[in-house]
């Protein structure tokens, strides 16, 4: 692990979970850090225990990603400064509920947390990146885009976006030095659960990973050079497999007549 000053890596939901775990591992190699999250009390918290502990620059940023007021602050932010060369885009919620019984205002706020703002944050930094010729967004979406459920319509639909858009900016960025990964974890020991519709309690012990474990694979797989990374997938290649797969498809998703099983 290098410990060489790097830039300033702005991470959102900083404060608990995987954003904090990546806060500690980017701190542990280098990177000053710009710290997003709502809760004022805990960003001071948690940049003073990293400063202490790391020796890096720790600075705090309190939005709302949910609000638009709490977007354009970050949005202004990442154009505005231009020693910020890495964006975490982790902030996001979950909500688990059959769409038959779900709150339709509860799944617009995992909606626009999940997707609207984590577009709007990539944009942004894909624009200031690209003038200052280097950057690197990571984009973390959920094991739960590829396993789909039946009480996970909405959160699964907006993490299966975060794939599709990053790999869309993957190929924008390709030969640049602007570089882009989705980091897919699976289910995370994490305050996610809490109020979600599933209790952590519910899930076997052996498929919950600690955050920091899956920030230093995210961070691993990013030196590897991977677009898509998948924590605790044992064999790379069945996710190149499944990719495959869907190339094998693109030839025939657009033609002019329908295939012959629907002529009549």
């Amino acid at each position: 692990m290098s410990t060489q000053k790097a830039g300033t890596a702005l991470v959102t939901g900083a404060t608990a979970g995987l954003g904090a775990a990546y806060a500690e591992e980017l701190a542990a190699r280098g990177h000053n850090l710009l710290l997003v999250a709502r809760d004022q009390a805990r960003l001071e918290s948690a940049a003073a225990g990293l400063a202490e502990r790391s020796g890096v620059e720790v600075s705090m940023l309190s939005a709302d990603l949910a609000t638009p007021q709490g977007v354009r602050c970050v949005e202004d932010r990442l154009a505005a400064d231009p020693s910020i060369d890495m964006l975490v885009n982790n902030a996001g919620s979950a909500v688990f509920d059959p769409l038959s019984e779900a709150d339709p205002d509860r799944l617009e706020w995992l909606i626009t947390l999940n997707l609207t703002s984590a577009t709007r944050l990539a944009t942004a930094a894909a624009k200031a990146f690209r003038g200052r010729g280097s950057g690197t967004i990571v984009n973390i979406s959920s094991a739960l885009a590829l396993n789909i459920l039946p009480v996970g319509a909405v959160y699964g639909g907006t993490k299966a976006y975060v794939i599709a858009f990053t790999q869309a900016l993957a190929q924008e960025f390709a030969g640049s030095r602007v570089r882009v990964q989705v980091v897919v974890p699976g289910a995370l020991e994490t305050a996610i659960w809490n109020g979600s519709g599933v209790e952590r309690d519910q899930l076997p012990s052996e498929v919950v990973m600690a955050p920091l474990d899956a920030a230093r694979a995210g961070l691993a797989g990013l030196d590897a050079g991977e677009l898509v990374t998948i924590p605790s997938l044992p064999e790379y290649a069945k996710w190149e497999g499944y990719e495959n797969a869907r190339q094998e498809l693109i030839p025939g998703l657009s033609l002019a007549h329908p295939a012959e099983r629907y002529a009549r």
